[in-house]
């Protein structure tokens, strides 16, 4: 396995540990003078995890290393990740719960059309527009995370979220448009050439069965059948 897929699986590591950051109550370690409470703990997770999305991606790049495994799972990690922020957000009371469902159910839809183009032999890439949803993810989530504390950055915060559901409403139309029409035109294609495979094997069969039957009519007018006596 390359460097850039380890990157990526380490991402989904990170999931785990950005989730039990956000809701267990007073987690923290003092750094020095410097007390870590639980939102700075989880936004150094959580961007950390999110460097490591520029990383993979650089060096697969950049070392010509792009594989299949590693085009599928990194949009799986990148979603994993912001779900698991998102619901820990609404779990510690600071981001609405219509919010989170919204973008989370928006990552599941596309989710489902890169597994539909995967198995019709499509790979779908990440937009301009998936591109610039995921940095104001993250931007809007590390504001959210400090205003857990801070809750004189909880209104720009939810200004941030806004932009995050425009820029993923706008990306989701982007792939389905782009997309939709090629699977879909590919499946019909499919389903019609199985449809017309049927018939001929119907029709081959239908008519091995008429010689089946015309031979077994024949072989029994020959069988009855006498030539004339003599006398």
């Amino acid at each position: 396995m390359n460097l850039p897929n380890s990157l990526t699986i380490l991402r989904i590591f990170f999931v785990p540990l950005l989730v039990a950051a956000l809701v267990q109550e007073n987690v923290g370690f003092r750094l020095g003078s410097l007390q870590v409470t639980n939102e700075w703990l989880g936004l150094a997770i959580f961007l950390t995890a999110a460097g490591t999305d520029l990383l993979d991606g650089y060096l697969a790049r950049r070392w010509r290393q792009v594989t299949t495994i590693g085009t599928l799972l990194d949009p799986i990690a990148d979603k994993l990740l912001v779900s698991a922020a998102l619901i820990s957000l609404v779990q510690v009371r600071v981001l609405p719960g219509w919010m989170a469902v919204l973008i989370i159910g928006r990552e599941f839809a596309v989710s489902g059309l890169r597994s539909i183009a995967a198995a019709e032999g499509y790979t779908i890439k990440a937009s301009d527009l998936g591109k610039t949803k995921m940095f104001a993810q993250v931007v809007a989530i590390s504001c959210m995370l400090l205003s857990v504390r801070h809750p004189a950055l909880l209104f720009p915060s939810k200004i941030l979220m806004w932009g995050v559901i425009v820029f993923a409403l706008l990306s989701a139309v982007s792939y389905f448009r782009k997309f939709w029409h090629k699977v879909d035109a590919r499946v019909k294609s499919r389903r019609r050439n199985e449809l017309l495979l049927l018939e001929r094997k119907r029709q081959r069969a239908m008519m091995r069965q008429r010689r089946s039957s015309r031979g077994k009519e024949g072989l029994g007018a020959a069988t009855i059948w006498k030539p004339p006596e003599v006398n």
